[in-house]
């Protein structure tokens, strides 16, 4: 199977799929929406919609209602059907700006960040920050979407105004790099992580240097730091401490860290997911297809889709080729929008 990039170039929303039950100032929401929202951190989104049709019918917040319904139609991939449910909950606003408006406006670039409206993406993030020019995620997320309009300098800006007002936030600092990366900014990205390595000197958190020197390439130092963190940075630490010794070639290590960490944790789907990169690396396919295959089986999987396509990959590997095609038409019907996906499922079949 050809390369394919087995980790999204970033994450297009900064708020999270949660049951909210209410905002102030909107009503509340009644227990047919609340419902639907426990289905839709389910994945159920065609039972969702259900009970937010019946939900409507018994006069629960329409808000609310709609907010809900465009979070559903995200996770259907159905993006323009997403952005007009966002944008007829917006317009149902009494004229007071209220919390659920910046909710709403969050969602509703991040249905247009995935329907490839990017403009519009960008517009809303501009409206959300002349309201509030203080919302870090906001400048964060407007920096991704300019770049790719391929606005870098416009983007910078962005990233520069994300990383003054939260300097401390390593994660979205990480992310910036990976953004940076994925465009060919490597070294602009690369600069903003020594920066903070100067800055923080040998006061910096094992686990937070670990990961810094991993992205700048620097794996023997990276690896020290995430052994002195492993202890203390748990699932994380463990996933970057694999990597670094990856990236050395020592893929043997590698295995060990992550069999280690899976014998004596609850099941991790990340986990099992790098476990089986590292054993397609080494060359042992059906080691690698049963840790992809174990990592499947977790509930509340949130890289369900990874995991999928990593299976094919493995069967793929194994000269599979009927199982690996039939898999990928499945994983086509649950995620439709994946054209890498659809290019490969041609290819796999002429084999």
């Amino acid at each position: 199977m050809r390369k394919r990039m087995l980790w999204k170039k970033w994450i297009c929303a900064a708020v999270c799929l949660c049951v909210l039950g209410s905002f102030p100032g909107c009503g509340g929401s009644g227990d047919r929406t609340a419902g639907a929202m426990e289905r839709i951190r389910a994945f159920d989104y065609e039972g969702a919609l259900e009970e937010l049709d019946a939900a409507e019918e018994q006069g629960e917040n329409i808000r609310l209602i709609n907010r809900a319904r465009g979070i559903a139609c995200m996770g259907q991939t159905r993006y323009d059907q997403a952005i007009e449910y966002f944008l007829a909950a917006l317009s149902a606003s009494n004229g007071l700006v209220e919390d659920v408006d910046f909710d709403l406006n969050y969602y509703l670039a991040a249905a247009y960040t995935k329907n490839g409206q990017y403009t519009q993406a960008e517009e809303t993030y501009n409206a959300i920050l002349d309201l509030r020019g203080n919302e870090v995620d906001a400048y964060f997320l407007r920096g991704n979407v300019r770049m790719e309009q391929g606005n870098f300098q416009q983007a910078k800006s962005d990233f520069d105004s994300a990383i003054s007002m939260a300097p401390g936030n390593y994660d979205m600092l990480i992310e910036i790099y990976q953004v940076l990366d994925h465009f060919g900014y490597t070294a602009e990205g690369q600069a903003y992580l020594q920066a903070a390595l100067d800055t923080g000197g040998e006061k910096m958190d094992p686990y937070v240097m670990g990961r810094i020197y991993y992205y700048l390439g620097e794996y023997e130092k990276a690896y020290l730091a995430l052994e002195e963190a492993k202890e203390s940075g748990g699932e994380t630490s463990c996933l970057y401490l694999g990597r670094a010794y990856e990236a050395t070639g020592d893929y043997n290590y590698a295995a060990n860290v992550y069999n280690s960490y899976l014998s004596s944790h609850e099941g991790s789907a990340e986990m099992y997911n790098q476990l089986g990169l590292c054993e397609i690396a080494r060359g042992d396919y059906q080691k690698a297809l049963e840790a992809f295959q174990a990592g499947m089986q977790l509930e509340d999987n949130p890289i369900l889709q990874t995991l999928s396509w990593n299976e094919i990959t493995a069967y793929e590997h194994l000269g599979e080729y009927e199982i690996a095609a039939a898999l990928l038409s499945h994983y086509l019907e649950n995620y439709p929008d994946d054209q890498q996906a659809r290019r490969e499922y041609d290819f796999l079949s002429t084999r």
